[in-house]
């Protein structure tokens, strides 16, 4: 059996092979837009690739065992298929799983959280989390099982990050004055940014339970709100090239909209090497 800190490094070739074989089919670069420029990290970078073939054995143990991953993900019964793709597959990395659902499924474990509102179930996954694991875990990583993750290239971009600070990460989108972290491509927390959230979730003003507007907006968007109050600011995850690692689409999308707008470019690659996440997958991929 494979060494956890061996693992580490498997996961970190695996990502790299993975966008290596994209490389060849397509080339796509994702503007980032404009940013706010409030917090003093607010784009944040991995080493570079290299550096991982630098770390020694003894320290990819005391790396695999200094961070500790807690991984949420949000479920209702029409996910069934996908529950059970990445229940067999990547969530196996994660140090610990849980699967919230929005009512009880015979079929698979899960916590039942009574809702259908997935800012709700948002909400109580993320109290759930706090109130049991916070002396457990240090980081908290959300996604629905339309994600795909490589938790080995999530533990080494996190590498030199601190939880002690309050992390707020993933694939940022920038609506009206607002900056968030987009649901799609996972959301990551750390142990900081938990405890300012979990004590903004009893607060209506700050944190309410539903918008407060004739229109609903979206969970990720509510919480980036509640997180501002907090202090706590979107920031976007990239490569040591400033390539997005949390990524809202598919491999597919990506190679076909590679393939239709940049034919001339397709041996520079679509996607980093380091890449974390993938979104819109089907249990098949």
């Amino acid at each position: 059996m494979l060494s956890e800190s061996s693992s580490f490094l498997k996961g970190v070739m695996l990502g790299s092979i993975f966008c290596a074989l994209i490389t060849m089919l397509g080339h796509i670069r994702i503007g980032h837009g404009s940013r706010m420029h409030h917090h003093e990290h607010h784009h944040l970078q991995a080493p570079n690739k290299e550096d991982i073939l630098k770390i020694s054995e003894d320290e990819r143990m005391e790396l695999s065992k200094s961070f500790r991953v807690y991984c949420i993900l949000l479920v209702r019964p029409k996910d069934v298929s996908l529950w059970a793709a990445v229940k067999e597959t990547w969530t196996n990395h994660c140090d610990k799983v849980d699967f919230f659902s929005s009512e009880n499924v015979k079929v698979f474990e899960s916590i039942n959280m009574e809702t259908n509102d997935m800012w709700l179930m948002m909400r109580k996954a993320y109290k759930y989390a706090f109130d049991k694991y916070r002396d457990q875990y240090n980081w908290f990583f959300l996604a629905r099982p339309t994600t795909f993750a490589i938790i080995e290239n999530l533990k080494y971009f996190l590498l030199k990050k601190d939880p002690s600070q309050p992390f707020y990460l993933g694939h940022t989108v920038k609506s009206g004055d607002l900056e968030y972290v987009s649901m799609e491509g996972g959301i990551v927390l750390s142990i900081e940014s938990m405890k300012r959230l979990n004590s903004l979730l009893s607060i209506p003003e700050k944190c309410p339970e539903q918008g407060g507007m004739i229109w609903k907006i979206s969970e990720d968007k509510q919480l980036a709100v509640c997180l501002k109050y907090a202090g706590v600011f979107a920031e976007n995850a990239e490569d040591s090239e400033g390539k997005d690692i949390f990524n809202t689409k598919s491999v597919g999308l990506f190679i076909k909209e590679a393939m239709t707008n940049h034919p001339n470019q397709v041996v520079e690659g679509c996607c980093s090497d380091m890449a974390v996440t993938f979104n819109g997958l089907t249990p098949n991929q």
